[in-house]
């Protein structure tokens, strides 16, 4: 079962971080590799079991189901319920500490799921790297130009 951990410190306060990152919704306006998100049944985005639906920039589309939200604990879970890539089980967590030494956000996410073990190595550098990666430098740009 591959489990990908990443993390990074972003040179902003974790209540600037969480602000963008707690809309469950709100990804398409950050992440590069998302181009359109709706909440199914226009429930709230931040409701504990409401799921979104979103296209990917390649025209893929995924649906993933919020399974955990505090806001005292800046942190959140989901999970992925439909997808094109062979990826079953994925849960994901994102959590985010602050570091005091220059009032800073540490985010740590990280995820398990099964595929098929010749899809394990591939589909992990694929999450790491062009979900993971790309929307830690995506979240720096963005706070960047809101601020």
């Amino acid at each position: 079962m591959p489990h990908i951990v990443m993390s990074t410190i972003l040179d902003a306060p974790t209540s600037a971080v969480w602000e963008v990152l707690r809309d469950f919704n709100g990804h398409d306006r950050w992440h590069p590799a998302v181009a359109t998100s709706t909440i199914e049944r226009a429930q709230p985005s931040d409701k504990i079991g409401c799921v979104r639906r979103f296209k990917l920039k390649d025209g893929a589309e995924l649906r993933e189901q919020l399974l955990a939200l505090s806001d005292l604990e800046q942190t959140f879970s989901y999970c992925l319920l439909d997808t094109p890539i062979p990826m079953f089980n994925y849960v994901a967590h994102v959590r985010l500490l602050p570091v005091t030494d220059g009032d800073r956000t540490f985010w740590h996410w990280e995820s398990r799921f099964t595929t098929r073990l010749e899809d394990a190595q591939s589909i992990t550098q694929m999450v790491a790297e062009q979900i993971y990666q790309a929307g830690f430098e995506a979240i720096r740009a963005h706070l960047k130009m809101a601020a």
